[in-house]
């Protein structure tokens, strides 16, 4: 099953409810902590013999078996799992989806104390790859699978749709889960759902399409026999988003409004693939977006068609703009009225027609696209579109 450089899953509340109330007196019998109030939740931890070598790629025996520290250190399942009570992580959906229960934390939110995209997608990528350790499916790869090691594959990203309708806040308590489906003959499809843990309130769902590519040659591969046998019995027939209807993003080019054209791939930027990690193109994206809509709004949508793979040694450029469809080019108001189509029209007047609330649920959408810079030209990394709605007053959610 994949894993991140991007993966996806999601459940729907209303199609899991009677799951989700089977399984809450298991997430209750886990600590926040990460310890298991129950003594017979024990995890298949391994004891370290003495005289272990320290160093990472050092052999040691365990029950006849030779295993590295490294593999010692992570004690990856070789068998399915049924609750993980250190990731506060349990099998759901008749024994192939996963739930994960999680805190936000402090360096997770913004200035208004909400999780910011950045911090949703990790926490995506890490109950993805928690599903896949779950399995037992987990080789010592980035979510890959024994057979994916066997054949040297690895697992990348080719779309991802995120919708958010509500951000966590600073503390709460939220659930991921995550589940996975077949996409066509070679593809995996990933979804997820978030939801507030004292609500059943839905703050967010996503899809998403994952494809092999051959670690060496870097080039995507068809799905090994072998790989499908693994993963097959996994997949769920459920989409978390179900009126995905893909719509063509453009290609931008040098006439987009904003732009950066000198981002420069640092080491921090790489995952364990040895490429750029999604997460950051979706930062990189954002850092187009004009301060005074990133203070009015918030993003809503997020929908990334993803072309090439990015290295350490790339130069990328972004590239952001609006789109004109709307009645508001940019969503802002002049500081005295508004304008439509070249006549300005006062605020007073719109207050009082009603028309400057209906102006204000106004959704602004901007494309974007990040490419290398290269002296043959230019390569496309990702295509992207968001929609935006503006900031409202916070309401208590009902219970």
């Amino acid at each position: 099953m994949a894993a991140f450089s991007y993966p996806s899953y999601l459940i729907r509340a209303s199609s899991n409810t009677d799951s989700h109330d089977q399984n809450k007196q298991k997430l209750n019998n886990i600590r926040i902590n990460g310890t298991s109030s129950m003594s017979s939740m024990k995890p298949d931890t391994l004891s370290q013999p003495a005289g272990v070598a320290s160093t990472y790629n050092s052999f040691t025996s365990v029950n006849g078996n030779s295993i590295t520290t490294e593999e010692l250190r992570q004690n990856i399942p070789t068998k399915k799992r049924s609750v993980d009570p250190h990731r506060q992580g349990l099998i759901i959906e008749g024994g192939v989806g996963y739930r994960q229960t999680v805190v936000i934390r402090s360096y997770e939110v913004g200035p208004d104390k909400t999780a910011t995209l950045e911090s949703i997608l990790n926490l995506l990528q890490e109950t993805a790859l928690n599903h896949v350790w779950m399995s037992g499916l987990l080789s010592n790869g980035f979510g890959a699978t024994h057979g994916m090691v066997r054949n040297n594959l690895i697992w990348v990203v080719s779309r991802m749709q995120v919708q958010v309708d509500h951000y966590p806040i600073w503390g709460e308590v939220v659930e991921i889960d995550t589940w996975v489906g077949a996409s066509g003959k070679n593809g995996m499809r990933r979804d997820w759902l978030v939801r507030s843990q004292a609500t059943g309130h839905v703050f967010a769902c996503a899809i998403s399409t994952w494809v092999m590519m051959n670690q060496e040659t870097r080039r995507l591969s068809k799905m090994p026999e072998e790989v499908r046998a693994e993963i097959s019995p996994w997949f769920i027939d459920k989409q978390a988003i179900k009126k995905d209807c893909p719509e063509k993003i453009v290609k931008l080019d040098s006439k987009a409004r904003n732009m950066d054209s000198n981002l420069k791939v640092k080491r921090i930027d790489l995952d364990m693939n040895h490429h750029v990690n999604n997460v950051n193109y979706v930062r990189w994206m954002l850092e187009t977006i004009p301060d005074e809509i990133l203070e009015s709004h918030k993003l809503s949508t997020i929908i990334l068609e993803y072309r090439r793979e990015c290295g350490n040694s790339d130069i990328v450029q972004s590239l952001c703009n609006p789109d004109e469809g709307g009645i508001l080019e940019d969503g802002l108001k002049h500081k005295n009225g508004i304008s439509l189509n070249g006549f300005s029209l006062a605020s007073e007047i719109l207050e009082g027609s009603g028309l400057l609330c209906n102006f204000e649920k106004v959704s602004l959408r901007y494309t974007y696209l990040l490419q290398v810079k290269g002296e043959r030209g230019n390569e496309e990394i990702v295509r992207g579109r968001t929609t935006w709605k503006r900031k409202m007053p916070s309401k208590p959610f009902t219970t």
